[in-house]
């Protein structure tokens, strides 16, 4: 699902690496809509199958998250990113870790995230961003209010 391309697919070598969360804010400012995966990274998604894991049904696209705001949002929008990555960083280990894309949406997951077809690889992210991401999150939100 990588962008192929004369010489090969674009790989996350290919692209810049974005090492604060100010870089992926700047990014969004040219590129979007933009997403963010934990994967192995687009070489391992281009030959994989994108499977529901509960279910086991077979996903028309790569499960992703998106980082442009909603237009309701009304704080800063390095907010937003941060609150994405952070809730979505237990996905990150050794193996997997974030990484920007953009594409064309081709439905919706089970837990109702875009499912992304044509997908174009942006920039590999740092597990430092996650870091600055999750020392963040518990200064500007309200974290585990659920309301009650």
């Amino acid at each position: 699902m990588a962008l192929h391309v004369p010489g090969g697919p674009i790989t996350l070598d290919d692209v810049p690496r974005l090492r604060a969360l100010g870089d992926v804010v700047e990014l969004l400012a040219v590129a979007t809509p933009l997403y963010v995966r934990f994967s192995a990274g687009p070489l391992a998604d281009s030959s994989a199958e994108s499977r529901d894991h509960e279910s086991g049904c077979l996903l028309p696209g790569l499960s992703v998250n998106p980082l442009d705001p909603e237009p309701w949002w009304d704080r800063p929008v390095e907010h937003w990113v941060a609150r994405q990555l952070c809730q979505y960083a237990h996905l990150m280990t050794p193996e997997r870790f974030p990484w920007a894309l953009t594409g064309d949406v081709a439905g919706r997951g089970p837990d109702c995230e875009p499912l992304l077809v044509a997908t174009v690889p942006l920039a590999s992210i740092d597990a430092t961003v996650v870091s600055e991401a999750a020392a963040l999150y518990p200064r500007v939100f309200d974290a585990g209010n659920d309301g009650t």
